[in-house]
């Protein structure tokens, strides 16, 4: 564009809110309407419509029931226990009519309509197994409700004292587990041996040699292993890959993780049942495989739904809320196991008997993709701060409330000197106070999450994803990735592979933090330096 055209363009703008000014307040009206107008047409030249090659979004497959009729078991069935077997189509009479009379009394509570949309998965709730006689009362109960998505239940599920016990079951197919990270190994070993296929939830492993033994095990046996990492099933991840593949941020040599909670709960302090006491809950049993063992009293009760407070049954912050950042990114731009992990950290506001930090950061490092991921966290501040994948070009903000409206998408910023879009910017078809690529996930959709800690996951994209337009539980999409995957023998979204790409990154950074010093991955002898 020619500066005699620039001033002239200039001229015309000035001439034309001036005469607009003349008229008092419809001139005022019209003058305010022409500037959002040319705001608007401004936000939409600058998208690069002619440079991301858009995708046509998955769609939700329906009517597997003409596949295999699937038994499974759930081991560990507690909170997150209950989400996965709701997943799958079951759900206890005491939750059904909760989330259907919420419904009734404000439209905004979605719960019941999306769980009663989910597809019949064609399967089974047949087995449960849990340490605190409560909950695996609840698997029961939810094993024989008429009111979801299969309607009534073909099978009851019977209960099992001890793990070793339901994988004697020649029936079963296929086990979820989700125990306390000190179990997943054991548990996931014995399936895969019995001949059961698995779905673990996330940390996969308490220690970095569990995460061996697993790998190993899953790979000679066959059998199929999916991690429970439902933003695997985001569409907002697809569509941020398909950006990265499409060199749009140009070299990528920093990223940076958060977490940031502020809450008791959303620091693992779990309410403790007032049923639970040393005949509901099976202790002994419990604490078998932690490194270190206490007897039966309120400390045991608080470490029995507290466990992710120490280190004897999981890893805090790394095998927890870094697990999805890091499992979020892999899916993004696929840069497996780092070269390096440095942590730090410590106890500065939960002086409440836990030794896992409440304020936790790692650095990892990855020379051969010339990239740095800085990951930090905090319990005590809500001040959230974003994840961000920087760019020469461009920088990818991903998660929280984004421009277009939505929770879980993301938005892509050009950088003023950027060498990709260097001419654009100087013609000004880009202007770098805009976004240049803006992805929200279900749009103009409200829903009604009213929690701190609820808000943290749906912002992360985690507590509801959309296909096709459909709203849907990404958790149900994650378990029917899993037995889609059993009946076709295919691999799922996160498998084995990835799930010890995590697994190892995860237990890096554990030992960095536990032993003051920085930790190597050597992947030709497999093990940490």
């Amino acid at each position: 564009m020619s500066n005699d055209s620039s001033r002239d363009q200039n001229v015309e703008r000035r001439d034309f809110i001036k005469a607009l000014a003349t008229v008092p307040i419809f001139g005022f009206f019209l003058v305010n309407l022409w500037l959002k107008l040319k705001k608007d047409a401004l936000k939409r030249k600058n998208l690069l419509v002619d440079l991301v090659q858009e995708k046509k979004p998955p769609v939700v497959i329906k009517n597997r029931s003409n596949g295999k009729h699937l038994n499974i078991g759930i081991i560990g069935y507690g909170g997150r226990g209950s989400h996965l077997v709701r997943g799958a189509g079951f759900a206890t009479k005491g939750w059904t009519d909760y989330a259907y009379k919420a419904n009734q009394e404000n439209n905004l509570h979605k719960a019941y309509a999306t769980f009663m949309s989910q597809d019949d998965l064609n399967c089974s709730l047949v087995g449960v197994c849990d340490l605190f006689d409560v909950n695996a009362d609840l698997g029961i109960d939810a094993s024989k409700n008429d009111v979801g998505p299969g309607g009534k239940p073909k099978y009851h599920a019977k209960r099992y004292k001890h793990h070793t016990e339901m994988l004697q079951n020649d029936d079963i197919d296929a086990v979820i587990i989700a125990t306390p990270d000190h179990w997943h190994s054991r548990i996931v070993v014995d399936a895969v041996k019995a001949g059961k296929h698995v779905y673990c939830e996330k940390g996969l492993t308490r220690t970095f040699q569990e995460s061996i033994d697993v790998y190993d095990a899953v790979k000679e046996t066959g059998m199929i292993l999916q991690l429970g990492h439902q933003n695997r099933q985001v569409e907002a991840n697809d569509k941020a890959k398909e950006i990265i593949d499409q060199g749009l941020l140009g070299p990528v040599n920093l990223v940076e993780l958060t977490t940031n909670r502020n809450s008791q709960w959303g620091a693992w302090v779990w309410n403790i049942h007032k049923d639970a006491n040393s005949k509901t809950i099976d202790w002994e049993t419990f604490q078998e495989p932690s490194p270190n063992k206490i007897p039966f009293s309120s400390e045991a009760l608080k470490r029995y739904f507290r466990w992710r407070c120490w280190y004897d049954y999981g890893t805090g912050l790394s095998g927890d809320l870094f697990s999805h950042d890091y499992d979020q990114l892999n899916q993004i731009m696929g840069m497996g196991i780092p070269k390096y992990a440095s942590a730090s950290g410590g106890i500065y506001f939960y002086k409440d008997g836990r030794d896992v930090p409440d304020v936790w950061h790692v650095t990892l490092e990855y020379p051969d993709r010339d990239m740095t991921v800085l990951y930090s966290a905090t319990l005590s501040s809500n001040n959230s701060r974003g994840n961000r994948i920087m760019g020469h070009d461009a920088t990818m903000i991903l998660g929280g409330q984004s421009n277009a409206g939505g929770v879980g998408g993301f938005r892509v910023e050009a950088d003023r000197e950027s060498t990709q879009y260097r001419e654009r910017i100087e013609k000004g078809i880009i202007n770098t106070k805009y976004p240049i690529y803006n992805y929200s996930p279900g749009s103009k959709q409200i829903d009604g999450v009213t929690s701190a800690t609820s808000q943290y996951f749906a912002n992360k994209g985690l507590l509801y994803a959309y296909r096709d337009g459909k709203r849907v539980d990404p958790t149900h999409l994650h378990i029917k990735d899993w037995l889609d995957s059993i009946r076709e023998g295919s691999q799922p979204k996160c498998n084995v592979d990835v799930a010890f790409e995590e697994a190892v990154t995860c237990a890096m950074a554990t030992e960095s933090y536990l032993t003051g010093r920085r930790v190597e991955w050597d992947p030709i002898k497999r093990r940490l330096v």
